[in-house]
């Protein structure tokens, strides 16, 4: 039975992270999860500027279940003054009590202005935004974090150096996604960097890469000894993976593969929740991209997933999932099966001459957008 984790002041158990994901971890998203089982649930990412700036899309984000006991939010940024200032307004007014910080996002569009995952390399830039963050949450006594990769690619490896600079600055913990921006989401995760990090910081350090099945965290823990697991794509069209982690690090037994009618189930109460959460039309859109997660491997024709795929009501929801079959079970084949997006390693997008300087403080502004990743 696997200890649980500490953030500061906030005792996580099991020490199971879900991984902000963007259109996926909003509140409806993190209600199912958490109903599953006990761990700490993060909101999609969202961006300083837009917190300092009021925008509009970027304050949608910030809603939260009346149930949800810990409010935890990935911040990101590139200015060390946006940073500690949207820290101040989420722990201030928002009540957010873990502020998660993403330097691992390897979208070009992100790290070719040298944001998301190329920033680590900028030592000095990397520690100036984690010290003026920390100093902001200080107040509210609320842990900061920081998840990044690898590095850039295996010739400019980053994590190392990131993990030092992260305890050194006050952060609470730190995540590392086992692989660098050039592999993207793709290949697997070199859980033996994750055990390089642990022995090179004092902070618990969260692994992330490859954790598809309860069996995996705990492999994960037990070959590298990290204090926590952070789970993303392995939860996509599978909230009950929660359980199922619950069980795991209680020793419990394992719970019961769902039949297709629990899966049904579970996907007219997410519909649901993001109908309450946006309205219907706009749920219901939304909802349309977690048909193909939840139906993986199942036997459901051709013609249901795309009628499903088009749903524009919870009425046609709910008429379309009577015709799937109930009893049908789980596909087992479908375990220990990578979810989500994957694609090829492709090299990665810099500013001119970035690597140049690792000290250099200055940062393309633009860097910061609204995508998510890590």
């Amino acid at each position: 039975m696997a200890a649980a984790l500490r953030l500061g002041r906030l005792h996580i158990d099991p020490p199971v992270v879900l991984a902000p994901m963007a259109g996926v971890t909003n509140a409806a998203y993190r209600t199912l999860c958490r109903e599953q089982g006990a761990g700490l649930y993060v909101c999609e990412m969202i961006t300083s500027r837009g917190v300092v700036e009021a925008d509009e899309t970027t304050l949608s984000m910030l809603v939260f279940d009346p149930h949800e006991s810990v409010r935890s939010v990935q911040l990101y940024g590139v200015d060390p003054v946006f940073m500690a200032r949207a820290t101040q307004i989420l722990c201030g007014e928002y009540g957010v009590q873990h502020v998660d910080l993403n330097f691992g996002c390897p979208v070009p569009k992100v790290t070719r202005k040298g944001g998301g995952a190329a920033l680590p390399w900028k030592r000095r830039l990397l520690g100036t935004i984690l010290e003026a963050t920390v100093a902001a949450a200080v107040p509210y006594d609320v842990p900061v974090t920081m998840k990044t990769r690898k590095g850039i690619d295996d010739e400019h490896l980053t994590f190392i150096d990131a993990g030092r600079i992260a305890q050194e600055s006050g952060c609470a913990a730190v995540g590392l996604h086992a692989r660098t921006a050039a592999q993207h989401y793709s290949g697997t995760a070199d859980w033996d960097a994750i055990t390089e990090l642990v022995e090179h910081v004092d902070i618990p350090v969260l692994g992330n890469g490859d954790i598809w099945e309860a069996t995996d965290a705990l492999a994960m823990m037990e070959k590298t000894g990290c204090a926590g697991v952070i789970v993303g794509r392995g939860c996509l069209g599978r909230p009950w993976l929660f359980r199922e982690l619950a069980a795991a690090f209680t020793d419990g037994p394992a719970p019961a593969l769902p039949l297709l009618g629990e899966v049904a189930a579970m996907m007219g109460r997410h519909a649901g929740l993001l109908v309450e959460l946006m309205g219907e039309e706009r749920g219901c859109k939304e909802f349309r991209k977690h048909i193909s997660w939840y139906l993986k491997g199942f036997a459901a024709g051709g013609e249901l997933r795309q009628s499903l795929g088009l749903v524009d009501t919870l009425a046609t929801l709910d008429s379309l999932l009577t015709r799937l079959d109930p009893t049908e079970p789980f596909p087992v084949a479908e375990l220990q099966s990578p979810r989500g997006r994957q694609g090829n390693p492709r090299n990665v997008s810099l500013p001119d001459r970035w690597l140049e300087d690792r000290e250099a403080l200055g940062v393309d502004a633009s860097a910061e957008v609204g995508v998510s990743g890590g």
